[in-house]
């Protein structure tokens, strides 16, 4: 059987601005899609009885010429993987501990990845030394990541951008990036925080200063250190667009790392930045000896406030029993790799505040978020007793002990799950 070669030119005018060109080749009644040399995936195209689920198709064989390649198009677009296979680089703002863990992972499922550092030692520690011995040590970065200090060399050419700076720096950076960012490339959310100076989501902040830009988020349990090592971990990529986040998961997963998918992209988000709060009182919990009866209960209840919070703002409750949720939440609050548990343990432990975090490099979005939770819930009619309790430690000099004994003493209810 003899080869047709399809290039993508041909049908420039007819593709997505969000797809990059790539080369479809057509055997007969099947079609391959080839990538950087390596064929992804083989499908028949007989018709609609062959998976097609576009409209457009009239379920005619796949032909180069004679037919209309815009049903060529459509019917092989309809086809799971071959988007993703278009989705090739790869752009990531932040070069911390988890910036960095999901450059190594995007360039092991085959990508071209630029990481952008925030500062030039950074950058050129990575791009020489091919290491971040700073926020990810002992973990070797392979070539093919390319490390810049400038915002817009990351971005410019990307396919889709990945945001990995902490949240509360999520705006500056946006703001730097808006020029070279092209509307039809996706930006997807990897930071988990809500900002505090405006009370927003990241997606919100996103929409604001990138009008019509794709949101996305990613999230779910997992650390920056086992992701790197490629220690097995299940995400969830949030986007209300079902083609784009079927192709960013087809795009960055490995058989490692499991990448799911929702529509709930407010859930996703909710999730994320509450965890963190749930997690100090965890960690205050275990400081404080107090036993895993009550870090279990601690984790149940916070379970509830993150999903009525999320309700109150549109979200489904049920998307804070998956891993952006629940599964976040069991590992933030039981790990002393996560930032905002181990902040926790130190508190309860009796150190305090500034001491613990003047020690650090690193961020615990947690204390951020805390207040800033508070305030939108109260905004919402929405009780969230953990989150204030926190905030009231972290933020208004509450009495630790003082603040535990309240919580004990609130009036006992009916448990309902959102309620």
């Amino acid at each position: 059987m003899l080869y047709r070669t399809v290039y993508s030119a041909a049908i420039r005018p007819l593709l997505p601005q969000r797809l990059p060109l790539t080369t479809l080749r057509i055997l007969d009644g099947h079609r391959t899609a080839a990538t950087g040399g390596r064929q992804e995936k083989r499908e028949c195209l007989p018709g609609k009885s062959a998976g097609c689920q576009n409209a457009a198709c009239n379920g005619a064989p796949a032909q180069v010429s004679g037919g209309d390649p815009r049903r060529l198009l459509l019917c092989l677009s309809s086809a799971r993987g071959i988007v993703g296979s278009m989705i090739d680089r790869i752009g990531i703002l932040g070069a911390g501990a988890w910036g960095t863990a999901l450059a190594v992972a995007a360039r092991r499922a085959g990508r071209a990845v630029k990481l952008q550092a925030h500062d030039l030692a950074l950058a050129r520690m990575i791009e020489t030394e091919r290491c971040n011995e700073r926020y990810l040590p002992g973990i070797r970065i392979p070539s093919g990541i390319l490390a810049t200090a400038d915002i817009t060399t990351a971005v410019e050419g990307a396919d889709a951008v990945l945001l990995a700076c902490p949240a509360q720096h999520l705006r500056d950076v946006l703001r730097v990036a808006a020029s070279g960012w092209l509307p039809s490339v996706p930006a997807i959310i990897c930071a988990k925080g809500i900002e505090q100076k405006t009370g927003q989501l990241l997606g919100q902040v996103v929409e604001e200063v990138l009008p019509g830009v794709p949101v996305c988020v990613l999230s779910g349990p997992s650390f920056a250190a086992e992701v790197a090592r490629e220690m097995p971990t299940a995400l969830t990529l949030a986007s209300a667009e079902a083609s784009l986040r079927h192709a960013l998961a087809e795009a960055l997963g490995t058989p490692t790392l499991r990448i799911y998918s929702t529509d709930d992209v407010v859930g996703a988000q909710v999730g994320g930045a509450i965890k963190n709060v749930i997690a100090i009182a965890c960690g205050i919990v275990v400081g404080r000896r107090f036993g895993d009866n009550a870090r279990a209960a601690l984790i149940t209840r916070g379970l509830a406030e993150m999903a009525r919070l999320a309700a109150a703002l549109g979200a489904r409750p049920e998307t804070l029993t998956g891993l952006t949720g629940l599964g976040d939440l069991v590992l933030t609050c039981n790990a002393m790799q996560s930032r905002n548990f181990s902040l926790g343990v130190a508190l309860g432990e009796g150190r305090g505040l500034a001491d613990v975090l003047g020690e650090r490099i690193t961020v615990a979005e947690g204390v951020h978020t805390a207040a800033v939770a508070v305030q939108l819930a109260a905004g919402l009619h929405v009780d969230m007793p953990i989150c204030t309790a926190v905030d009231a430690v972290l933020n208004r000099g509450a009495d630790l002990d003082g603040t535990i004994e309240g919580l004990l003493a609130r009036p006992r209810k009916a448990e309902v799950f959102a309620a």
